[in-house]
């Protein structure tokens, strides 16, 4: 695991928010799924969704919201992140479900958000929702999956 003299330089857009053994991650979207999604053979079909009107958002009780994050994240080669939810959120019943960032990958961050709770949560855009915590991968190659942005 990286401390963040190391973050500061491999992550320069995050330096505002590097801490001693990650980088929070700032809530940008909020989004609703509008239809149904499937995963057969590897194939992707992805529901659609309608963003939530900014800046500030209430999360339902016991509803999935798939949000993004920003900036835009670029993993460096030879590096993997993994994102885990501010305990803040875990306190209060949310649960941020992630995945793993794989080494050269560039895009968005997308990440599943949950009201486990049985009252309304209220969270605002810029808000911290997660921290990525990046290690060192060696022998690896680089992503080239279908989320890369150019």
């Amino acid at each position: 695991m990286l401390g963040e003299k190391e973050l500061t330089k491999l992550f320069p857009d995050f330096i505002d928010t590097v801490q001693a053994s990650g980088i929070d991650l700032k809530l940008e979207n909020v989004f609703i799924q509008k239809s149904a999604g499937s995963l057969i053979d590897n194939e992707k079909t992805l529901p659609e969704l309608e963003r939530l009107k900014p800046p500030v958002y209430t999360l339902k009780p016991k509803t999935a919201y798939s949000v993004t994050i920003a900036p835009k994240m670029k993993i460096p080669k030879g590096y993997a992140q993994l994102y885990l939810p501010r305990s803040t959120l875990n306190r209060s019943f949310i649960s941020v479900h992630t995945a793993v960032g794989d080494p050269g990958f560039y895009g968005t961050l997308q990440f599943l958000l949950y009201n486990y709770g049985d009252f309304d949560y209220t969270i605002k855009q810029g808000d911290r929702i997660a921290q990525a915590v990046v290690f060192p991968v060696t022998g690896s190659g680089e992503y080239d999956g279908s989320y890369q942005e150019k």
